[in-house]
């Protein structure tokens, strides 16, 4: 499997050493010339100081022929404009760090499935930590080929009720997060602009939910 990731901060970073060790080919673009230079040194992979949301710099790193891209530079807009490239390029999985909620709903717009916001994700745990609850992560309930999905609502499910949504076999709604507040699906909520709706399924089944919720692929 060829990764491409693009940017050496402490996720991109950690994200390449676990890819090496497990034996995926790996190339790192970072734009700063003394950190790439150090990494360059220390990993065992390829890696190219340069700015990554030029074209011809993820050409140089073979982009069509990568199967993923990770976009996880500290600038968001840069990550969702090289999602767009890679998209361009029919990379399989293109994967984005999105730190501003703003920009995740820009993402989730223009039809990526893949994204993380490591700060919520973090202080969200921290903040249960503080009221004394001891959560479950979510890495330990995907087991085997269970998958737990994140999908902002399309125009084409907007004003229906879940039960109007016909999932694939094997998998089901949890809920939707409708701002702050969680709605179980067990109230049949109807869809609203800007709902994200939790949905648990298979591996396999992923591309058969997104379609189901009227979602684009990035291939």
């Amino acid at each position: 499997m060829r990764v491409i990731v693009v940017g050496a901060g402490s996720l991109g970073v950690h994200l390449t050493k676990n890819m090496i060790e497990q034996g995926r080919e790996v190339i790192l673009i970072e734009k700063d010339e003394t950190i790439a230079k150090e990494l360059a040194e220390t990993l065992d992979c390829t890696v190219i100081n340069a700015e990554g949301t030029r074209p011809d710099i993820l050409e140089k790193a073979d982009i069509t022929n990568a199967n993923a891209i990770v976009a996880c530079t500290s600038n968001d807009q840069n990550n969702i404009l090289i999602g767009l490239i890679a998209r361009d390029a029919k990379v399989e999985k293109i994967i984005l760090k999105i730190d501003d909620k703003q920009f995740m709903d820009v993402a989730s717009k223009l039809g990526f499935n893949y994204m993380i916001n490591p700060s919520s994700i973090s202080s969200s745990y921290i903040s249960d930590v503080l009221r004394g609850i001891n959560t479950i992560e979510l890495s330990n309930l995907v087991r085997s080929n269970v998958r737990f999905m994140g999908i902002m609502v399309t125009d084409d499910i907007i004003d229906k009720n879940l039960s109007e949504i016909p999932l694939p076999e094997d998998s089901a709604f949890i809920g939707i997060y409708r701002k702050n507040e969680f709605i179980l699906a067990e109230k049949d909520p109807k869809l609203k602009e800007k709902d994200e709706v939790i949905i648990v399924t298979k591996a396999e089944l992923i591309e058969n939910v997104n379609e189901a919720l009227g979602r684009n692929t990035e291939k």
